[in-house]
């Protein structure tokens, strides 16, 4: 996919919308070789996808050897609106607690008082953090109005061609 139609599909009202949700899942292959698909707070940040995770994160390992992920946001509404995209994770170990972080639990519903609390508690835990930055290299909005699994968009298809015409 090139990166004008990445941009294209990222830039669509429903697919910008999603980008602004709290949560992802994020599958990547774990150290053993086998799947996994973790729910994790991000941001988005234009043209990147940053999560943040502990320094000592099973997934770390796992994405320093695969920097391969596939990335889902969605709603669970019917008909759900999804997200798909897929991309290369690269590692940024921090000093400190990063900026991003701060912003993605920003969502959360605390009140000021809680807030104090929360930051003063992941301040006092993390020395560091890892920023795992998501470059997408392809991107799929699937909103089941105007746009379909291709799965279903061939079922379709095939459907047609057997009706008489």
């Amino acid at each position: 996919m090139q990166p004008d139609e990445i941009t294209a599909v990222l830039n669509l009202p429903i697919s910008r919308e999603l980008l602004a949700r709290d949560l992802l899942r994020m599958a990547y292959v774990a150290k053993d070789g086998t799947p996994r698909n973790v729910p994790i707070a991000f941001t988005w940040n234009g043209s990147e996808i940053v999560v943040c995770t502990s320094k000592n994160a099973p997934k770390l390992p796992a994405l320093r050897r695969n920097p391969s992920v596939a990335l889902t946001i969605d709603t669970e509404v019917h008909p759900p609106k999804i997200l798909l995209i897929r991309g290369r994770a690269e590692l940024d170990v921090v000093d400190g607690i990063p900026d991003e972080y701060l912003q993605m639990n920003g969502s959360y519903t605390m009140t000021a008082e809680q807030r104090v609390e929360w930051e003063a508690e992941v301040r006092s835990l993390y020395d560091g953090m890892v920023r795992i930055v998501i470059t997408p290299t392809w991107a799929k909005l699937i909103d089941f109005e105007t746009t379909l699994p291709s799965a279903v968009e061939e079922l379709i298809h095939q459907r047609a061609e057997r009706q008489p015409t």
